[in-house]
């Protein structure tokens, strides 16, 4: 996964840092301990110090250690938090980790060294209850206000039935309607300048614009944005919850519904993270048969975004042209895996099903057909004049920006970096694939939405390639962990028969350890951060979306806009709300 050689940032830590220690862990990124006292020096050195700086804050998130029992060589704690850095200039990873003692654990603040933080560290409150000293603004993020508790701490309940009846008496109702009222001197915005009042607008969290619950309370100065304050929780399900509480194999179903546009892409993160955990190989046939599915899905979300995206700035038409384009896509799908948005279609080691006969002509078809389309939107829609004025130099974005907000896929191509995994860090056979990585000039809305056009027509080159060389073999590895034993050698002994009943009743056994399963999602860089207690279960389960980091973005690049060109540049980032909230 991670290019350069993997002792070489750690050693580095080591000789500027006495006391940072190393942790190996199964997907291989460099993992380093510091003392809490120490964590901030040693981030501050790596984001901005260091040669070829880490100069993006990928992840930061939280584990409760309290009932973990396979810790061998790391620190002792009640809570480990965990910082995930990126270079691009690198293409290498770090990863920080630090333990924290008691109740009401505390760590300073790096929102003033990396910007992303503020949303990271604010979910970490909300979920863990460990505090960031220093931080701008310290309350709940996808927990409402009145919530009691922390909803990742292992005391908190994870079931419906492990709790009482949901009460909500009428003078409750109005206290939680009144807490949800915006008030600007909360976030330091003035009501009024010196001959002026400025005007709030709630867009949301109830509004076609926003492409679901989400809600954005926009300051006014006419027409114009002043500010953005982005509201985000209301479709928040406890996916990673619920990752506690299901087997490995078992939580597959659900990873669909994060990005529930982008179908095994969903599964796919995942899958990786768990095969890392378990030393699994994946036949080639199935490797082949997940980036064939990937890619179409690629293009199924692409094609939602444009057509959404021209509809927001008022073009009508075309967002039929495109959801018949995705329906002939969902049709490959479905034929395929028998699902459609959501197929649950990958399986730790491989994929649940072969191709079934008649796959190839169904997919050259598509082929065919996408791309004489694609011209046409090109044609249509893209040299559109009025589509032009209204998005080339609106929301412009740089790539030094873009990597300090935590931003990937097309928002961060489209600066003109072309940043894509799948070329960086392939994973699944990706390496084994010619394709071009579309980049932009300006970073504008403009480029955001035409890196997505010209994305798909790379997707079509590598699904044609698939179809092309397709290899014979298993569609899913034999494997233990994988596969129940063989229908044969279960009539044989009984022994093999309770070894199927467990595999299949309970699910496996995964080894101890942790692991990052990462890919190219349709809308970034999308990952699964695995924590196994040699369980059937996950012991602990990050959900890492682009999405999440976008929309944090969003004020960035909206001051100063009109309030239709707002519109036009939340709609730029393609953002899902299953993703935002998860």
């Amino acid at each position: 996964m991670v290019v350069e050689a993997q002792t070489d940032i750690i050693a580095e830590l080591r000789g500027r840092f006495p006391g940072v220690t190393a942790q190996e862990t199964a997907d291989g990124v460099p993992t380093a301990w510091a003392a809490p006292a120490a964590v901030r020096d040693v981030l501050r050195y790596l984001h901005r110090d260091a040669p070829r700086p880490f100069r993006m804050l990928y992840d930061l998130t939280a584990i409760d250690e309290r009932t973990r029992t396979h810790r061998d060589g790391q620190p002792a704690g009640d809570f480990s938090v965990v910082y995930h850095l990126l270079s691009p200039e690198r293409n290498a990873d770090v990863r920080v980790k630090t333990a924290l003692d008691g109740d009401a654990p505390s760590l300073p603040t790096i929102t003033d060294l990396c910007p992303a933080a503020d949303w990271y560290e604010r979910e970490a409150w909300d979920m863990f209850g460990i505090t960031f000293a220093g931080h701008p603004r310290p309350r709940r993020l996808l927990l409402p206000p009145w919530w009691e508790g922390h909803a990742l701490r292992k005391e908190h309940p994870a079931r419906r039935t492990e709790m009482g009846p949901f009460p909500l008496p009428d003078d409750a109702h109005l206290a939680y309607e009144e807490q949800m009222r915006f008030r600007p001197e909360e976030w330091g915005l003035a009501t009024e300048g010196e001959d002026f009042d400025y005007l709030f607008l709630n867009i949301g969290p109830n509004h076609p614009a926003t492409h679901g619950v989400l809600r954005l309370a926009v300051q006014l100065d006419g027409q114009e944005v002043v500010e953005v304050i982005p509201d985000i929780g209301f479709h928040h399900r406890g996916a990673e919850k619920m990752g506690e509480r299901q087997s490995w194999h078992t939580y597959i179903p659900y990873t669909d519904r994060i990005d529930y546009l982008s179908g095994v892409l969903n599964e796919f993160p995942y899958v990786l993270a768990v095969e890392a955990l378990a030393g699994i190989a994946v036949p080639d046939r199935a490797r082949v048969i997940r980036i064939m599915l990937a890619e179409l899905f690629r293009v199924i979300s692409h094609l939602v975004f444009f057509g959404t995206f021209v509809q927001d700035l008022g073009m009508m038409s075309p967002v039929f042209y495109f959801f018949t384009d995705r329906e002939r896509a969902l049709s490959i799908i479905s034929a395929i895996t028998g699902g459609r948005m959501h197929p649950s279609y990958f399986r730790i080691g491989g994929v649940a099903l072969d191709l079934p006969g008649g796959w190839e002509p169904m997919v050259r078809d598509f082929l065919a057909h996408m791309r004489r389309q694609l011209d046409e939107y090109l044609a249509s829609v893209v040299r559109n004049g009025i589509y032009r004025l209204r998005t080339v130099g609106i929301s412009e974005l740089t790539s030094a920006q873009a990597i300090a907000w935590g931003a990937s896929g097309p928002v961060l191509r489209a600066t003109g970096l072309a940043w894509d995994l799948r070329k960086q860090q392939p994973y699944g056979g990706y390496d084994q694939f010619d394709f071009e990585v579309p980049v932009g000039t300006r970073g504008d809305t403009y480029d955001r939405a035409l890196v997505h056009l010209e994305e798909m027509r790379q997707s079509l080159r590598i699904i044609e390639q698939c179809a092309d060389a397709m290899p014979a073999g298993p569609y899913i590895a034999e494997h233990p962990l994988a596969t129940p034993p063989p229908k044969a050698r279960t009539l044989h002994d009984i022994e093999t028969l309770i070894d199927h009943f467990l595999g299949v009743s309970w699910g496996p056994v995964i080894p101890p350890g942790e692991a990052m399963g990462r890919v190219e999602g349709a809308k970034g860089m999308y990952s699964y951060y695995l924590v196994s207690d040699s369980s059937t279960m996950s012991y602990r389960t990050r959900i890492r979306t682009p999405s999440f980091a976008h929309i944090q973005l969003l004020p960035h690049i909206s001051r100063g806009l009109m309030v239709p060109d707002l519109i036009a540049a939340l709609a730029s980032l393609d953002f899902v709300l299953g993703e935002i909230d998860r």
